[in-house]
């Protein structure tokens, strides 16, 4: 759900994100998974009776997302995840929200990094494939990684993770100016003095238009952590 929020942000506000990078994006229903009109006409009118019915059937998205065995169990040993079977009122939330981002893929017009795993089955890469295709953006790059499922930043074996960061990295480094890491290290500011434990990344103008760069801090405390390694 991360892009669809990432993307009725947009929305709502074309100068609240500088650019976007989205993994897998939920934004769309794949005509193969939508359901027929008559059942979400009935199952609407049951949410306001049942909201929390246990009645949508849905395959499980961990088996589905997470490629990597290991990874796959530890997230199925994790008691704070979800793991029953979508409420009613949340999953019609979910289809009205992609359904809304679907009609309004046009509107789209930030600078964006798509990426998708081409045998993702959790959300269609075809999906993907729309939002590319029917975004005004002037600076849209789209990604498929062969073979890869859902999971790329945390599913997927070691070296494919490792992969798909570097091609993040890569299309950010492009995009912005950032402090060399000795200056991100030197405690004191040369001209205030004041101690900096953070590195201030400037969001170039990717377009060349006139609204003003985004100011990113990136915390330097502690090591810096592997994303796929805290699964």
């Amino acid at each position: 759900m991360g892009g669809a929020v990432a993307l009725l942000l947009h929305r709502k506000d074309p100068s609240f994100w500088n650019g976007a990078v989205l993994v897998a994006p939920m934004c769309k229903i794949s005509e193969k998974l939508k359901p027929h009109p008559v059942v979400i006409n009935i199952l609407t009118k049951m949410e306001q009776v049942i909201p929390r019915w246990k009645i949508v059937p849905s395959k499980d998205v961990i088996d589905s997302a997470f490629k990597d065995p290991v990874k796959r169990e530890a997230v199925r040993n994790n008691k704070l995840i979800y793991q029953d079977k979508p409420r009613l009122k949340t999953a019609l939330e979910v289809l009205r929200t992609s359904m809304s981002i679907e009609n309004g893929l046009n509107e789209v017009r930030l600078p964006f990094f798509l990426l998708h795993g081409e045998a993702d089955t959790v959300t269609d890469p075809e999906v993907s494939k729309a939002l590319y295709e029917k975004a005004r953006s002037t600076d849209k790059t789209i990604k498929l990684y062969p073979g890869m499922w859902h999971g790329l930043t945390a599913g997927e074996p070691d070296e494919n993770v490792e992969m798909v960061f570097a091609d993040i990295i890569g299309w950010l480094d492009k995009r912005c100016n950032a402090v060399t890491l000795d200056q991100s290290l030197d405690p004191f500011d040369p001209g205030s003095q004041e101690c900096s434990d953070n590195i201030v990344i400037s969001m170039a103008k990717a377009t060349g238009g006139t609204q003003a760069n985004g100011r990113y801090l990136c915390g330097l405390k502690g090591p810096r952590a592997r994303p796929h390694s805290a699964m």
